[in-house]
Parts: structure tokens; C-alpha cells; sequence
């Protein structure tokens, strides 16, 4: 009787196993036929993909792995993954993921306890590339090149290609392996209302006045002309005061990412070299001939943070922001400043971000036409009087997955596999067209993205350019990127108040960066620890060959401008102008 019943027993689990592959499976043609479309992949392909997810979610269930927490920033992109695809993940794999939105500096402080306390807080992590220099100093994150070939091989999709992600160069450490899985990218690009710079008596005057055209402009010389002209000569639009310049001063961390997101790259205060300028990269940090350690910030050390052209990119910040910005815009801080713009009565902004476009194309708003189309347009952003061919032009956010070194494996690689989902070619394409942050190149070369691109504003247009590989997050040069960047905001705020000149800041940044990384070098690092130079005189560093530049006697060239469809014209030749 007892054997009778065991046969029975197995033959009821038999069917319940057979029952739950077949609703796995139905729940993946469920998504594939609703909420994952577009895709780059036929529904069959799709399928075979999930298929792929399905099977290794069970061998993972059946090691005891029920439930996984990630966590990442509040953006449009992971809210998305967050309420939508974490169910669909739960749904197809039968694993729940606790998928938390925090605040950017929330992420890296919890980030920097579990690198501290050698414990992860999370199973998996999406942290801005920018922390590509701290993960591969510290050694505490798990390299991808060869968990993928070792240990999470059976865990990795085989349909993952990671050759289709753009972001993999900036996740890269200088061992030349991938330590971060790219999830999201957006840039900081020039923005400008096109339906006024195309206005026939705004061009007249302008050029009146200026001698060139009014259009995009190329350097920091047009720029600023083009905000005095709006702020001070055209004054009104529509009977509404309308501004040259936006930009946001506050006293708070976010003002570290306007600097620490490549301002001073911007001006050229770095090195020439991609990703990231060479010896010298954009937060003015030089590394040895090895190319991966830090050995100083201060031009006194063979750095450039305090050099000629970060003193002059500060300068500018500051002159702008009093000059040709609305008077709120020196209390703001970068969330309250964002969408200033689409309230219609700023002309340009130097500095602005993708991640906002989504925001930027609502119906009704000011910079909406009736018909759903961009009154404005987003170009690469002008290049300071220090910049030179070859140098970074801006920054882009890439944010990547990232895991702890000996945190619990099947976890692991169950956060893994989630992170393999929100990114994989079933549903990447469709986020994309949510959150407006692409990583893949099939993707962006899509069908559904050349139908979308009219209501975009150049997105598209710019991510299919060669012009995008000039825009690159925080290097490997940055050794720690929380304890370095806090230094910035604090700095820049007593430019802003007035309480030290753009010089008299960017010296102390300077000297307190050099004392981070002495303390660095005292306390030593798995990789690449800073070995810093001695302190010389200036003169000994600055030059007209190579960063810290020396000053120029003209800081301000003339002016130069392109017309927008002539910049078109260019990326479709690809050309990067």
C-alpha cells in the first residue's frame, strides 16, 4: 500500500512539474505578446530566449533560490524594470526580485558600507560606470570576463552578445577585463529651442551684431554670445522673459556631478585620448606611464584640477549662471533645475542630459508643437578654447550592473540572470523606447527607433552619429569615486557664494584631492594603488603640448556656429561634425 501511494505521489509531482513548465512558458508568451514589443527578436526567438531563462531559473529553484533584491537609482528606465519587468521576470522564472529605487547618492553610500563591511547588502547592484576605477582597486566586485567563462558560465545566456552593448569600453578595467553589465546610458548634450533659432528676424539680428550665422553653436565663444543675445536682446518671448543660459548653483552633492560629469573636459582641461584623456583624465587626475596609477591632482603633482583651464571652466560656470540664467538658478540643485527648460522660456543649455527627453516631448507642453513634435533640439555640446581633436567632448552615464565578490553564489547568479533579463534582446528594445537610455546597437539601428526619432529632438540621430564615442562617464584614473567626488561640490559652492575666486576653489579641490589619495596609497589597494609625485613648481608641469595646458592670452576666440540639418548631414556621412 505504501509503494502504491509513493508511485502515486511521484506520478501527481510528475504532472505538477510538467504543469509548471508549460505555465512558465505560457506566462513568457503572455509578455512576449504584450508588453515585450518591439523587438529586434521574432516572437520565436523571443520565446527560444525565455525558454533559455526558464530553465536556468529552475536549477537555481531548485537550490533553494526563491527571492533576489537588487537595487538601483530612481530614473524613468529602472522604474520601468522595477514595476514592470521584475514582475514579468517573477512570472516567466517563478524568482521574485525585490527590485529597490533609491536616490544616486543613496546607491553609492550603501554600496561603499557593503565594500567596507565586505558584506553586500543587495544580490545585485546597477552603479554609474563611474565607479569602474573604485571596483577594480578594491577587488571587492566580481569580474565578468570570467565568471561568464567560469563559475556563471551555465548561468550566462547564450543569446546575451555582449559585442551589441555600446557602454562595454567604459566598464572595462585597465586589466581589460568587464567588470559591469551596461543597463542604461544617457549623455549631457547642448539643448536649444530650434523654432527660435530658425526665426528670420532673430537670425538678422543676431548676426548684425556678431557677424556669424545664430545656430548650434561650436565653441564656448558662440555659446556665450548666443546667451547674451536671448538674455539681453531679445529679452521677451511671447510677452515672457526668456533666458540664454541654465544651470543650477545649490550648495548640495548634486552640484559635484556638474563638475564631476566632465565639465572640465568640456573647457579641455585634460589630456587627448578616449575614453578618457591620457596621462591626465577630466577630473584633472594624472596616472603613471603604467597608465593606471594615480599619482596626482595638483598641477604642483603633474595634475590639472587647479590648472589654467579648470580655473577657466569654473570661471565660465560662474559668469553664465549670474549672467544669462534665471536669479533661481544659482539656489537650485539639479533635480529642481531639470525641468526648467520645457517651461518654454530658456533658448539654450550647455549642459543638459538625454535622461530628461522623455519628460521634454509631453503634448501641451511649451516646447511641444500641436502636433507632437520637439520645438527644440539636442546637438553635442561646444567645445572650450583648451579642447583639441581627440579629447572627451561630455559625459555619459552608463549604468551597469555590478556584484560582490564572494557573496552567496546561487544568489548571485540569480541576480545575475535578472540582470541578463532586463537587458536581453527581448526586452531591451521595448525599455529603450520607455526610459530613452539605449545600450544596444541593434537596437538603436531599429525600425521602431527611426519611426520615433522625429519626436525625439536628435536622439536617435545622435546615438547612431560616430560623434557619441566622444562622450564618456568617469574614468579609470578616479581611484575612489565616493570619497573624491564629495570633495567637488563643496569646492564649487564657495565659488558660487563668492567666498573664494574660481582659482582660490579649484586650489583647495586640488590640495584635498592629493591628501584622499596619499591616504589611498598609506592604506593600500588590491590593484593600482595612487603612488604620488613630489610636490614641483608649476612651471615645470604646464605646457602648450600636453595637460595641465598652459593659459592661453585669448581665452575667448570668435565665435563659430553650424547650421542643425548641415550637423544631420554630417552623422548621416558618418561624420562626427
Amino acid at each position: 500500500m505504501k509503494l502504491r501511494y509513493n508511485a502515486l505521489a511521484l506520478a501527481a509531482l510528475c504532472a505538477l512539474g510538467s504543469h509548471a513548465a508549460w505555465a512558465d512558458e505560457a506566462a513568457a508568451k503572455k509578455w512576449i505578446d504584450s508588453e515585450f514589443q518591439p523587438s529586434t527578436l521574432s516572437k520565436d526567438q523571443q520565446l527560444a530566449e525565455m525558454k533559455w531563462f526558464i530553465d536556468a531559473a529552475k536549477k537555481l529553484q531548485a537550490k533553494g533560490v526563491k527571492e533576489i533584491s537588487v537595487v538601483s537609482e530612481t530614473i524613468t528606465t529602472h522604474e520601468y524594470e522595477s514595476k514592470t519587468l521584475a514582475k514579468a521576470f517573477e512570472e516567466i522564472t517563478g524568482i521574485k526580485v525585490k527590485h529597490d529605487l533609491i536616490q544616486e547618492g543613496d546607491v553609492v553610500e550603501k554600496l561603499q558600507t557593503s565594500m567596507q563591511s565586505g558584506k553586500s547588502i543587495y544580490d545585485g547592484w546597477i552603479s554609474d560606470s563611474d565607479l569602474i576605477g573604485t571596483h577594480y582597486r578594491y577587488g571587492k566586485m566580481m569580474n565578468l570576463t570570467d565568471y561568464m567563462a567560469g563559475a556563471g558560465k551555465e548561468w550566462t545566456n547564450p543569446g546575451l552578445d555582449i559585442k551589441d552593448f555600446i557602454g562595454t569600453k567604459f566598464t572595462t578595467a585597465p586589466d581589460g577585463k568587464l567588470y559591469q553589465l551596461p543597463d542604461q546610458q544617457f549623455a549631457n548634450l547642448y539643448w536649444f529651442r530650434a523654432d527660435l533659432f530658425e526665426r528670420k528676424d532673430l537670425k538678422d539680428k543676431f548676426k548684425a551684431k556678431y557677424g556669424y550665422d545664430l545656430g548650434v553653436p561650436l565653441n564656448w565663444s558662440a555659446y556665450e554670445d548666443i546667451a547674451e543675445f536671448f538674455t539681453n536682446d531679445v529679452k521677451t518671448i511671447d510677452g515672457k522673459p526668456i533666458y540664454g543660459h541654465m544651470d543650477y548653483g545649490k550648495k548640495d552633492p548634486s552640484l559635484g556631478w556638474r563638475f564631476t560629469d566632465a565639465w572640465l573636459s568640456m573647457a579641455g582641461t585634460a589630456d587627448i585620448g578616449a575614453p578618457n584623456g591620457l596621462p591626465i583624465d577630466e577630473w584633472g587626475i594624472r596616472v603613471a606611464a603604467d597608465k593606471c596609477t594615480p599619482v596626482g591632482a595638483s598641477v604642483e603633482r603633474g595634475g590639472a584640477t587647479n590648472s589654467p583651464a579648470a580655473v577657466y571652466a569654473l570661471t565660465k560656470y560662474v559668469d553664465w549662471m549670474k549672467k544669462y540664467a534665471p536669479k533661481e538658478a544659482t539656489g537650485m540643485t539639479f533635480g529642481e533645475a531639470g525641468p526648467v527648460p520645457a517651461q518654454g522660456q530658456i533658448a539654450q543649455q550647455i549642459f543638459w542630459y538625454t535622461a530628461f527627453t522623455a519628460d521634454m516631448v509631453k503634448p501641451g507642453l511649451p516646447v511641444v508643437n500641436a502636433d507632437g513634435t520637439p520645438k527644440w533640439r539636442m546637438a553635442p555640446g561646444p567645445n572650450g578654447p583648451y579642447w583639441k581633436q581627440g579629447m572627451q567632448n561630455g559625459y555619459q552615464d552608463v549604468g551597469s550592473w555590478s556584484f560582490f565578490k564572494g557573496h552567496d553564489a546561487n544568489k548571485t547568479a540569480a541576480a545575475w540572470l535578472y540582470a541578463q533579463f532586463v537587458t536581453a534582446k527581448t526586452t531591451s528594445l521595448k525599455k529603450t523606447i520607455v526610459g530613452l537610455t539605449p545600450i544596444r546597437e541593434s537596437d538603436i539601428q531599429s525600425k521602431a527607433m527611426t519611426d520615433m526619432a522625429p519626436k525625439l529632438g536628435g536622439l536617435v540621430e545622435f546615438y547612431r552619429s560616430p560623434a557619441r564615442v566622444a562622450w564618456s562617464p568617469t574614468g579609470t584614473n578616479v581611484p575612489d569615486y565616493p570619497k573624491l567626488a564629495q570633495l567637488w561640490w563643496k569646492n564649487v559652492a564657495q565659488a558660487v557664494t563668492g567666498e573664494k575666486t574660481p582659482q582660490g576653489a579649484m586650489d583647495n579641490l586640488a590640495k584635498e584631492m592629493d591628501e584622499v589619495l596619499a591616504r589611498l596609497e598609506r592604506a593600500g589597494m588590491a590593484q593600482c594603488p595612487p603612488k604620488l609625485n613630489k610636490k614641483e613648481s608649476a612651471d615645470k608641469w604646464l605646457s602648450d603640448k600636453s595637460a595641465p595646458w598652459k593659459k592661453l592670452a585669448n581665452e575667448k576666440p570668435k565665435g563659430e556656429t553650424i547650421a542643425y540639418q548641415t550637423l544631420l548631414d554630417a552623422w548621416k556621412a558618418g561624420k562626427a561634425r
